[in-house]
Order: C-alpha cells, then structure tokens, then sequence
C-alpha cells in the first residue's frame, strides 16, 4: 500500500464541517476534513510501517501527517526523520500532537526535546515541551533526569508569561504531566503552578480553556491515577 493509495481512501471521508472545525483550532490547507475516529480504521489495519509513515507526512496533507504520526513506527524513526516532520509541521495541531507524540516514544525523545525547546520558531519550541510531556508520561521514574526535570520546572515558572502564545500551553502541559505522571513532583508541580497562576491563551475561534494545573493534579490525584504510566502518549 502506498500513500496515494491511502490518499485515495482518505479524501472522501472529510467533510466541510470538520475542515471548519480543524481551521478554527489553527489547522491549515492542504486538509481533507477527516475525522480522527475515521482515520483509526486505516490505523488498526496498517498497524505500523516506517517508510508509509514517512511517505504521508511528506504529503503536507494535514489528515496523512496526522495517520502518519499513529503508524510511525517509533523505534526506526531517526533524529533526521523528526527533525525534518518538526521543520515541516506547518501548524501547532501537527507540532504539538503528531510530532511529540512520535518523539516522545523514540530513542531520542530526550535529546531533541531539549533542542526544540531552545528554538526561537514557536511551533518546534511547542513541540519540544509537548515531547517532554510525554516522556514524562511513558518512561519509568527510574529512567528520568529528575534534577533536570526540576530545573525544567523552575524555567517554565519563571518564563511562562513572556514565551510565545502556543508555547505558553505546551509548558502549562509539562507542569500538569509532570505533577500527575511522576510521583515526586506532584507537590512541587503543584506549588509551581500556583506561582504561574492563571495562563493566558489565545485559543482562537474555539472553547478551549487552559486548564489550571493545580486543579488539574488534584483531580487526577482524587481519581486515584497519579503517577500511573502509559504505554502510549498517540491517540
């Protein structure tokens, strides 16, 4: 199967209605439309394969490059390979899901997180706090920096307000990740979210609010969750 192939079956699944709905959370042309419930059926039967992964993202259709990031195979995906889907992320709904995502469950999620987030372009700086979230989220305690991780902490504490709109979301994220996925930064990511306060995002033209993080731990500690790993940070 190649991605024509793929791009034959997805096209006639989208529909105007979820391109209005993607456009208004800053999704841009070239899209199909295609609902994510509707692409997790191609998902189960491709299962994952590297080149085919690589092949649609290369499309620049946002609906391939969002299926591309549920097949790519993790553990072949290269630094060369992320760093050209980071470039080539040409809005915050690819940089920030597709993209982490992918990098996070790579062997080199670690590494290029912390490159990303030094980058002065929004998008790839959004992506290198998402992919922090989710290693959080994946690795074991065990296998984490935690002096890094606090001294991350204390960045995001201090420069939240002054760091471009997206980017402000993404590090309110990796303070809520790291307070509900790592046990022994629970109290501290909560203190540190109310030092930050309430964040401040321009959403566009959708309801999305961003959350309070300590509010947000407390409910995932009320439901018994905290420091409960994934295997999976895709969906």
């Amino acid at each position: 199967m190649t991605a024509a192939d793929i791009l034959q079956q997805l096209e006639p699944l989208g529909t105007e209605s979820y391109k209005r709905v993607l456009f208004n959370h800053g999704v841009v042309e070239p899209v199909f439309g295609v609902k994510i419930a509707d692409l997790k059926p191609i998902q189960k039967r491709i299962k994952k394969d590297y080149q085919l992964a690589l092949d649609l993202y290369d499309t620049g259709i946002y609906d391939a490059q969002y299926l591309a990031g549920l097949i790519a195979d993790e553990r072949r995906m290269t630094r060369e390979d992320l760093g050209r889907w980071v470039a080539r992320a040409n809005c915050s709904a690819i940089s920030a899901t597709t993209v982490a995502w992918v990098a996070a469950e790579s062997p080199h999620g670690r590494e290029l997180a912390l490159e990303w987030i030094e980058s002065p372009e929004e998008n790839t700086a959004q992506a290198g706090w998402a992919t922090l979230s989710g290693l959080v989220a994946l690795k074991e305690d065990a296998q984490l920096d935690l002096e890094e991780l606090r001294s991350l902490l204390e960045r995001v504490a201090r420069t939240i307000h002054e760091s471009p709109n997206r980017v402000r979301y993404a590090m309110n994220g990796y303070v809520i990740s790291l307070g509900s996925y790592v046990a022994a930064f629970t109290e501290p990511a909560i203190r540190a979210g109310e030092r930050i306060g309430k964040v401040s995002v321009d959403m566009g033209k959708t309801a999305c609010a961003v959350p309070y993080a300590p509010d947000y731990i407390e409910k995932v500690r009320q439901r018994g969750s905290l420091g409960k790993k994934r295997k999976t940070v895709r969906c």
